[in-house]
C-alpha cells in the first residue's frame, strides 16, 4: 500500500527534513521532483524492442493556472496567495485538528498507511508551500491568428514556454537537406551533415505598475480588483535584458544499457549574451554529429535578468562549508508569522524553453 514516507518519523517538524527529496540546482523545480518524470528523462528514453525504436518526440510548453482560475500569471510577481497557490491551515485550531500530535521524537520509523491518515495528513502542506509559482505561458508561432492556423503550429511543435514572461525565442536549423529553407522549432529531419543552428532571443518588456486606461474602460474597476489585485499586464517600452543561452543536447537510447545520464547534456554549450536591449542572438553547429553517428535532439533555454519572484528560492536553505543544507526558512500558507502577507519574493531569471529539433543521423 501507499505510503507516507515523511510520517514514518515521529516528533519531527517540517523544518527539520531540510530540503530532503528536492531538487537542489533545477530552476523553479516541482515540490519531490522525480527525475525520471522530466522532460528531458523522455527525450533519452527509446523502447528497443523492435528493430526501429520508439521514441517520444513533443513540443514544449508552460501554460499554466492555479486554484483561482487565474491563467498566466506571471506577468508581475505580486499577491501570492491570488497570483500563485498557497496550501495551509488559517487558524491553529485547524492545523491542530488536521495533523494531530506530533508525538514523541523516538529513534526508529513507523510503518504509515496512507489509508489510515486523514486527507490533510497525506500531503507535506507546508513543505509544498515553498513550491508554487505564478503561472507560465505557451509561445506559438502560427502563420496567423486565426484558430486554425494556432492550432497546427501546436501539432507541429512549433511552441515555446516561459515561465511567465513574455520572452520571444525563435530556434532553427539553418542548413537542413533538399530545402534552402530553414526549419522551426519542432522539426524532425534526417541528415548526415553537421547541423548549423540559429537562435534568436528577446527579453521581455518591462511592467509598469498598475493597469492600462483601456482596461477599465473593458471591465471596470471593481473587476479590475477582484481579477488583477490593481495590477494589470502593463508592458512600457524597454525590454529586460537576455544573459546567457543554454544549449541542451540529448542522445537518445541505442539499447537499453545506455546510462540515462551519460545521454543527457543539460549544459551541453552555455553563451554569455552581451547587455542589449534588442535581444541576443547567435550560430552554433554541432561538429560532434557526423563523428558520432548517432541520433540527437536539441533545444534552447534562455535566461532573462533575474527580478524578485515568487518562491525564487523557494526553501531558503542556510548552507555549511561543504554546501549542505543546515536550516531552512519554509514559505507558509498559515496564520503564523503574518506568513499570509509574505510573498516570498527572491531574485529569480525569467526563462523560456524551445520546443526540440530532432535531427536523426543519415546512414
Amino acid at each position: 500500500e501507499s505510503v507516507a514516507g515523511f510520517k514514518a518519523v515521529s516528533g519531527v517538524s517540517n523544518e527539520e527534513w531540510l530540503d530532503a527529496g528536492q531538487c537542489t540546482d533545477c530552476y523553479l523545480p516541482a515540490f519531490n521532483y522525480r527525475p525520471a518524470g522530466s522532460a528531458q528523462y523522455a527525450l533519452a528514453l527509446s523502447n528497443t524492442s523492435e528493430e526501429t525504436p520508439l521514441r517520444f518526440r513533443f513540443g514544449l510548453i508552460a501554460s499554466s493556472d492555479n486554484h483561482s482560475a487565474r491563467p498566466g500569471t506571471g506577468y508581475k510577481e505580486f499577491s501570492r496567495g491570488n497570483m500563485s497557490d498557497w496550501w495551509g491551515f488559517k487558524s491553529s485550531l485547524f492545523r491542530n485538528l488536521f495533523n494531530g500530535s506530533p508525538g514523541a521524537q523516538l529513534p526508529k520509523a513507523f510503518p504509515v498507511k496512507m489509508n489510515e491518515l486523514s486527507a490533510f495528513n497525506r500531503l507535506e502542506l507546508e513543505r509544498a508551500s515553498s513550491f508554487f509559482y505564478t503561472g507560465g505561458l505557451v509561445a506559438v508561432h502560427a502563420e496567423s491568428r486565426s484558430r486554425q492556423d494556432i492550432w497546427k503550429a501546436f501539432k507541429e511543435r512549433r511552441v515555446y514556454g516561459t515561465s511567465g514572461k513574455r520572452i520571444l525565442l525563435s530556434f532553427t536549423l539553418m542548413n537542413p537537406p533538399n530545402t534552402a529553407n530553414s526549419l522551426p522549432m519542432g522539426s524532425e529531419v534526417e541528415m548526415s551533415e553537421e547541423p548549423i543552428f540559429r537562435v534568436k532571443a528577446t527579453g521581455s518588456l518591462k511592467q509598469l505598475p498598475g493597469c492600462p486606461d483601456y482596461s477599465f474602460l473593458s471591465l471596470g474597476s471593481e473587476e479590475i480588483e477582484r481579477l488583477c489585485k490593481g495590477e494589470c499586464y502593463n508592458p512600457d517600452n524597454q525590454r529586460n535584458l537576455i544573459e546567457k543561452i543554454q544549449i541542451v543536447r540529448i542522445f537518445p537510447q541505442i539499447h537499453s544499457s545506455e546510462i540515462m545520464g551519460d545521454l543527457i547534456e543539460d549544459n551541453w554549450l552555455n553563451i554569455d549574451c552581451s547587455p542589449n536591449p534588442d535581444g541576443c542572438e547567435l550560430t552554433f553547429s554541432d561538429p560532434e554529429f557526423t563523428k558520432l553517428e548517432r541520433d540527437a535532439v536539441y533545444y534552447v533555454k534562455v535566461f532573462q535578468e533575474p527580478e524578485l519572484t515568487i518562491n525564487g528560492n523557494q526553501m531558503k536553505c542556510e548552507y555549511d562549508e561543504s554546501g549542505n543544507c543546515q536550516k531552512v526558512d519554509l514559505c507558509l500558507g498559515d496564520d503564523r508569522e503574518q506568513s499570509l502577507q509574505d510573498d516570498c519574493l527572491s531574485a529569480s531569471p525569467g526563462l523560456a524553453w524551445s520546443s526540440p529539433i530532432f535531427i536523426d543521423f543519415k546512414r
